[in-house]
C-alpha cells in the first residue's frame, strides 16, 4: 500500500498498529494527561504519514521517538514504586519500547 509518496512496508504497519494500541489504551484510561497523551500519539502518527508533511518526516520521526521515550520515563516517574505492579502500564511500556525500535529501524538508509 502507498500513501502519497510513502510506500508502506512491514515496519510501517507495525508502527501504525503499536501507535494505535498505545493511543487507545491511554484514551480509555481517562483523565486529562492520558487523553492528551493518546491524542498526541494519534497526531504524531498522522504527521508521520500524511504526504503534506513528507519533507519533515525525518524530524517528525525523531519527535515521535522522543515523545514515546518521554512517555515511558514519565510513567516510571509518576508511578514510582507502583510502576511495576501495574500490568497494563508495563504492557503499554513494552508496546512503546517496540514502537521506538520500529521507528528507529524505519529511518531511510544511506542509499535511499
Amino acid at each position: 500500500m502507498q500513501i502519497g509518496s510513502i510506500k508502506l512496508g512491514p515496519l510501517d504497519y507495525g508502527i501504525i498498529l503499536l501507535t494505535a494500541i498505545t493511543a487507545v489504551i491511554h484514551l480509555s484510561i481517562g483523565g486529562t494527561l492520558f487523553l492528551l497523551n493518546g491524542l498526541g500519539y494519534l497526531g504524531l502518527l498522522l504527521l508521520f504519514y500524511l504526504p503534506f508533511f513528507g519533507q519533515w518526516r525525518g524530524a517528525i520521526r525523531w519527535l515521535f521517538i522522543g515523545y514515546t521515550i518521554l512517555t515511558i520515563v514519565l510513567y516510571f516517574v509518576f508511578s514510582g514504586a507502583d510502576s511495576f505492579q501495574n500490568m497494563l502500564g508495563l504492557a503499554t511500556k513494552l508496546v512503546e519500547v517496540i514502537l521506538v525500535v520500529l521507528l528507529f529501524l524505519n529511518r531511510p538508509t544511506q542509499g535511499s
